[in-house]
């Protein structure tokens, strides 16, 4: 049994909001899932002293499980009620609430499907800006729920990996970042390097221990200010 196992199992109740009339895009509701993550992280309530901390820091001695569940009319508006961040971000709204035992979820959170989160771009996203770039396995298929889920990892991350200057600007410019597919001739170089790598338990949809996720920022590359210390680690969602 690793050390992610034997402490104890929280999870990251993530709600992406999917009407049936105006269903958002893929990549805003991939980008929306990792600012959320941020956006919580970043929060006065998850540091030191606040009403999150004691949820979060058990949670991040663990998997830092999070599981994607989608939302529309009554239940999105049930789900406004309970403590949490919303992020809107293009065409995408993601409720993000705070770490809850694995066992445990609030029932307005449990009755939510986690199914039915198969999402499209209408067109191809641009290139990505400046900021961090969180680069998908091309070689894997994942709905957008899971996929959700392991930028959410990369983002995690990436602040992680990030000294409190760099998190302070980062959060200045509203955490910019991309969510992009790698190209398939530089996934092997970006999944191989010294960069974060999100490696997943495989309790969902693809193989444990597959690289699903890899976050690249300027402060992540050899010569930037990381925090330090390696951050190829072990997720799931």
């Amino acid at each position: 049994m690793s050390e992610y196992d034997t402490a104890e199992q929280r999870v990251l109740p993530l709600v992406v909001r999917i009407e049936r009339a105006a269903p958002p895009e893929r990549t805003d509701a991939l980008e929306a899932a990792a600012l959320a993550v941020l956006a919580l992280l970043g929060d006065a309530r998850a540091a030191e002293g606040g009403e999150w901390a004691e949820a979060v820091r058990s949670w991040e001695r663990g998997r830092i499980r999070k599981v994607v569940r989608r939302a529309r009319g009554a239940e999105w508006r049930r789900v406004l009620e309970l403590p949490g961040l919303t992020v809107a971000h293009g065409t995408a709204e993601v409720r993000v609430h705070p770490p809850v035992p694995l066992d445990a979820w609030p029932r307005e959170l449990a009755r939510l499907q986690v199914s039915g989160t198969e999402l499209a771009d209408s067109a191809e996203p641009g290139p990505p800006g400046e900021g961090a770039v969180l680069w998908i396995n091309p070689q894997l298929a994942m709905s957008a729920g899971k996929a959700m889920a392991q930028a959410g990892h990369a983002a995690q991350f990436a602040w992680w990996g990030a000294g409190e200057e760099v998190r302070r600007e980062w959060r200045g410019r509203g955490f910019a970042l991309a969510v992009r597919t790698a190209d398939p001739a530089a996934w092997a170089a970006l999944s191989g390097g010294d960069l974060p790598v999100v490696r997943d338990a495989g309790f969902t949809e693809i193989e444990p221990g597959s690289c699903t996720v890899v976050a690249d920022a300027p402060w992540l590359r050899p010569g930037g200010s990381r925090a330090g210390g390696s951050l190829r680690g072990a997720a799931s969602g």
